[in-house]
């Protein structure tokens, strides 16, 4: 399961769609005479604004199919609104769902005023036609109008879910979490270029860098989440309390980074308090790991590793693949 929000489209603004939808209504009336033309005018404008429409709500996934993950990120990546200042508050995804409601139900009534219109055009005069339709162009505008809020924020939220990182939740996962300055991203890089490169995803005012390696003809993902899963949970804002709850339904395996030689300037005990959080709070094995080994072990760990010493990096890595005990389903041999 790939991204499931990259391929949205651009949401048109309510402006973009009704000059979108009365200049090629007057294109397709400039091909025609007479009742005619009132006729082609009324039915392209209010195809053009139905079917426009439409496309906007048809092209979201149905939130309750996503995997909880997603759902949640993007929960918590719409409610936080990061588009900036003058951006409509968006909301949740409930919030989103309403927003599409609307728009949804504008594209139902332009289809009936095109329906109304058309059987009033069908029996008029030359003269009366032009009315008419007139009546109806103004009708279908303010029906667009009305949902203009929906769809700048409909369009808000696309923007911003587009740059969800493509995390796929049925890969086996490893999340590598600590204090600031552990050595995180270095061991996340170390155990990944070799072998692909990582990629940063902005979220919020943090990143969430991804990486893969291959064990054993399974790709593993890897995830460092500086600025989520970096501080005590009380110190994290409710959008950031949200997209680490989402990565509980990411997990297999977490490794619970801490540095015994103060270096990274927290005291252990508090680097201990976070572990201990982490072990509470996901309900996989969560591995401590006593980075910077090579300066300091005065820790009780489940492993002692150096990035910068290259030692027991690999060793750290084959006890988090170990720790996730994933097991590939193999095809059906008919046995």
């Amino acid at each position: 399961m790939s991204q499931p929000f990259e391929d949205l489209p651009t949401t048109p603004t309510a402006e973009e769609l009704v000059d979108k939808a009365f200049s090629r209504a007057a294109r397709a009336g400039r091909a025609k005479d007479g009742l005619d033309a009132q006729q082609s005018m009324l039915q392209t404008a209010s195809n053009i604004a139905s079917d426009n429409l439409e496309n906007v709500v048809t092209a979201w996934p149905d939130f309750d199919d996503l995997d909880p993950f997603y759902r949640e990120l993007a929960d918590a990546v719409v409610a936080s609104n990061t588009t900036g200042d003058d951006a409509p508050d968006i909301g949740g995804i409930d919030a989103v769902r309403q927003h599409l409601s609307e728009v949804g139900w504008a594209s139902r009534k332009t289809a009936d005023i095109r329906r109304e219109y058309a059987e009033r055009l069908a029996n008029s005069d030359i003269d009366t036609a032009r009315k008419i339709r007139k009546q109806a162009f103004a009708r279908i505008a303010d029906v667009v109008e009305e949902v203009e809020d929906d769809l700048a924020a409909v369009g808000a939220a696309r923007d911003d879910l587009k740059t969800l990182p493509d995390i796929r939740p049925d890969e086996p996962t490893i999340v590598v979490a600590g204090y600031p300055n552990v050595g995180k991203s270095t061991f996340v890089n170390a155990v990944t270029n070799a072998r692909n490169e990582t990629a940063s995803y902005p979220f919020t005012t943090t990143e969430i860098r991804v990486g893969h390696f291959d064990d054993g003809h399974i790709r593993y993902q890897i995830v460092d989440t500086p600025g989520l899963l970096d501080r005590a949970p009380e110190e994290r804002n409710d959008v950031e309390s949200q997209a680490a709850s989402a990565l509980e339904h990411l997990a297999d395996a977490v490794l619970a980074l801490v540095d015994a030689s103060g270096e990274c300037g927290y005291p252990l005990d508090t680097q201990l308090a976070l572990r201990d959080d982490l072990e509470a709070r996901f309900d996989v094995p969560v591995l401590t790991v006593c980075n910077k080994a090579d300066r300091s072990r005065d820790v009780e760990a489940d492993l002692y590793m150096s990035v910068t010493e290259d030692e027991n990096v690999e060793g750290v890595l084959d006890a988090a693949v170990e720790a996730v005990d994933y097991e590939p389903e193999l095809p059906y041999d008919g046995s």
